[in-house]
């Protein structure tokens, strides 16, 4: 990215002159290169802002290009960047389904098929959850909808770094990226737009200039596009390892925490869980005071990242569990591509000491 930022200022739509054509040469290499981690085609992607832009694109989009389908399906623990366009849509008069989960936080295929109505225009299943870790049959429920007809969209933030996608293999008709969640820079998303049969159509929700073919208006954000690029081209090289050694290291953690702290519960699928996602409740202990207690040492989360300024219970966790102390005592761990199995080693003994002391504060637990 650097020499984006500090020389190379050509604006990529201007490719009449050397800056612009490099700027562009720039931009279609990180097209090339997000494409290429998810077996897509470089003309099938649309870069954004974010990963929520993306969302809205392909939401919104759909129900522009098909105004006589009022349907929409999604699920109870989607993000809000795919809740709240489908509550807009609702407020246009669209029915929107939202499908309920499992105690694992899973969807279930069946009610999928279940759902689908003649007047259904589009599914939108996250491939990971970003709180819980739980996987999604996003393959099954891709041929389902491909077989109905119906477009399928998944928001695949969480999943690339350690994970395999293959859009012709799993039956993508849409998908949404982030490139921060794969230790690229932050501000900068796209959307999988399939080409192939079935070909998809969206309508644009944004207009101006008619950059990336009309459905993105503006001056790209060439540093970040390339710097999106490379961290999808690191990620399809890395993701496999990485998710052994992730798995590996929090499966160990999870096992010693266990044994070491009573009351201790394992949020999210038990193996259809991204390898570095832990979620955990703890009976008697506020999530939000370890927090407090470790925030200088140890980053926890205690709900979703994008509202930890929010001191209510994860509708997420509610979803799974209702209104119940489990799902209010639930907080994340995540470990990275640079978490050590040392860093793991001191975060439990952290934790195993910081509980140990706030239930001492509480003699009234147990």
């Amino acid at each position: 990215m650097e020499p984006h930022l500090r020389e190379m200022f050509g604006n990529p739509s201007s490719g009449e002159n050397e800056d612009g054509h490099l700027a562009a040469v720039a931009v279609e290499l990180g097209r090339a290169q997000v494409a290429g981690a998810l077996n897509a085609r470089p003309n099938e992607i649309v870069f954004t802002g974010s990963c929520t832009e993306a969302n809205n694109m392909a939401l919104l989009g759909v129900a522009r290009t098909f105004p006589e389908k009022r349907h929409i399906i999604t699920c109870a623990i989607e993000h809000p960047a795919v809740l709240e366009p489908a509550r807009a849509l609702e407020r246009e008069g669209w029915r929107v389904t939202y499908l309920p989960v499992d105690i694992n936080g899973q969807v279930s295929v069946g009610d999928v098929q279940a759902a689908l109505a003649k007047d259904t225009a589009l599914v939108s299943i996250m491939a990971a959850n970003n709180e819980v870790g739980t996987l999604q049959p996003i393959r099954e429920v891709g041929a389902i909808c491909t077989q109905h007809g119906v477009l399928f969209h998944t928001d695949l933030a969480q999943i690339i770094a350690y994970g395999e996608i293959d859009v012709e293999r799993d039956n993508i008709h849409l998908a949404s990226m982030s490139a921060h969640k794969a230790y690229g820079p932050k501000g900068i998303g796209a959307l999988y737009i399939r080409s192939r049969r079935p070909r998809v159509k969206i309508a644009p929700i944004l207009y101006g200039g008619g950059q990336e073919r009309g459905l993105r208006p503006g001056t790209l954000n060439t540093v970040a596009i390339v710097g999106m690029g490379a961290a999808y081209d690191i990620a399809k090289r890395t993701a496999m390892t990485e998710a052994v050694r992730l798995r590996h290291l929090c499966g160990t953690f999870r096992d010693r925490f266990v044994a070491q702290v009573a009351g201790v519960l394992l949020n999210g699928h038990p193996t259809d869980r991204l390898p570095n996602n832990l979620s955990f409740s703890i009976e008697g202990v506020e999530p939000l005071a370890l927090m407090r207690r470790l925030r200088e040492r140890l980053s926890i989360s205690a709900s979703s990242a994008c509202s930890t300024n929010k001191i209510e219970t994860s509708y997420i966790l509610q979803a799974m569990f209702g209104d119940t102390p489990r799902a209010r005592a639930a907080f994340r761990i995540a470990p990275g591509r640079f978490t050590t199995p040392a860093d793991m080693e001191e975060a439990l003994h952290l934790l195993a000491a910081e509980v140990a002391h706030l239930r001492d504060l509480a003699p009234a637990y147990g």
